[in-house]
């Protein structure tokens, strides 16, 4: 990965590029940003331009040794560390560096839900454990081969468990020479708080529209008016984006599964119920995590549309047609308890909670809310 490959972020990379030549390189640093903002990708460009032999004064030279291994993934002094789905014989992320080399080189702006799709494991909970943390002492107690920094890539550093927590927090605080700690996540509040506070802070932002808008038409040879359109549904997530443009699986789901649920949920049809809850259960965790956050959006969606601000709508088609049926029953009577609702159920969902029994009770509450005259229609 190189500078050059990262969306935007500009500010972000020339503060990384000047802190390796004035050799001011910090010993543990954190990446956070929102999803699809290119958090991983920027860890990995600069763990690049670290170990590069031959630094260009704005990237990495991409033809010396060291290049030609990060190309692959393999260099020596880079390790890696991310989310896997424990199993007997799944305990460290090791034992899966060839499925993440392929991921990440696919997909650079590899999401979570990406990862475990690949790793068929979506109905697992994301986990770094206990064990990983031994891996980790192991391998940074070991002399670097061939640069002058070993790095250390820890992605969705929050899904650390809390005993590797507390290891890690023990080596960030009395790190070996020359190792370099890189922590990417997308949820910085849910890091311990002493983790944060050992770390150089490099915060990446949503991409703004000029960039995204750029990226799209280059990447997917989208039309003017195509790009500006994916663009503003994306809100900044280039993954958002790449879904937008490809259609995926996952977008097809959550719009299929929310229009039949909110049916059967406003009239309560028990069998269409039913069909949700099953629907919603034989989904993974992480598609169910990411169906009640694209319900969220919808109501809110919704919210905007009942209250004539169809100008900050960031859907279409056939989105944009159920909404325009289903914004009366969202307003000021119910949406608050709607949305609050939908991020107790993420919440439960994150805590290993009964699926079934989660979104049944959340059907049985959506039933209530939709069902709650609107204020603003009622006349005297």
């Amino acid at each position: 990965m190189f500078f050059r490959d990262i969306i935007g972020q500009q500010p972000v990379k020339e503060r990384l590029i000047n802190s390796v030549r004035d050799n001011r390189i910090s010993h543990a640093q954190l990446f956070f940003g929102p999803e699809g903002c290119g958090t991983l990708p920027m860890a990995f460009a600069y763990a690049r331009y670290v170990h590069c032999t031959n630094r260009g004064e704005s990237d990495s030279c991409g033809t010396c040794p060291s290049c030609q291994k990060h190309d692959k993934l393999v260099h020596p002094d880079l390790h890696l560390v991310y989310p896997i789905a424990l199993s007997k014989d799944l305990r460290v992320s090791t034992t899966v560096i060839k499925e993440f080399r392929e991921a990440f080189l696919g997909n650079p702006y590899l999401t979570l839900n990406d990862w475990f799709n690949k790793i068929e494991a979506d109905n697992k909970q994301p986990v770094i454990a206990t064990e990983e943390s031994a891996e980790i002492l192991k391998k940074l107690s070991l002399t670097t081969f061939e640069a002058e920094y070993k790095i250390m890539i820890i992605w969705m550093a929050e899904k650390m468990n809390h005993v590797a927590a507390n290891k890690l927090l023990k080596i960030l605080e009395e790190p070996p020479d020359k190792t370099l700690f890189l922590l990417v996540t997308e949820e910085e509040d849910k890091l311990l708080r002493t983790i944060v506070s050992r770390t150089q802070l490099v915060k990446l932002s949503r991409l703004n529209d000029d960039d995204l808008h750029a990226a799209l038409k280059d990447r997917f040879s989208l039309s003017d008016d195509d790009a500006t359109r994916v663009t503003f549904q994306a809100d900044g997530s280039f993954s958002a984006a790449t879904q937008l443009v490809t259609k995926d699986d996952q977008a097809v789901f959550n719009l299929q599964v929310f229009q039949k649920w909110m049916r059967a949920c406003l009239k309560f049809n028990m069998g269409g119920v039913m069909e949700s809850v099953d629907d919603f259960a034989a989904a993974g965790r992480e598609r169910q995590k990411q169906f009640l956050a694209y319900a969220l959006e919808m109501v809110r969606e919704s919210l905007l549309l009942n209250y004539g601000h169809s100008s900050l709508i960031r859907i279409a088609g056939d989105e944009r047609n159920f909404v325009m049926k289903f914004s009366p029953f969202v307003h000021a009577a119910n949406a608050h308890s709607f949305m609050n609702d939908l991020s107790v159920a993420i919440d439960h969902i994150e805590r290993n909670g009964s699926a079934k029994i989660i979104f049944m009770d959340l059907s049985f509450r959506a039933n209530t809310l939709l069902n709650v005259p609107n204020p603003d229609k009622i006349t005297s």
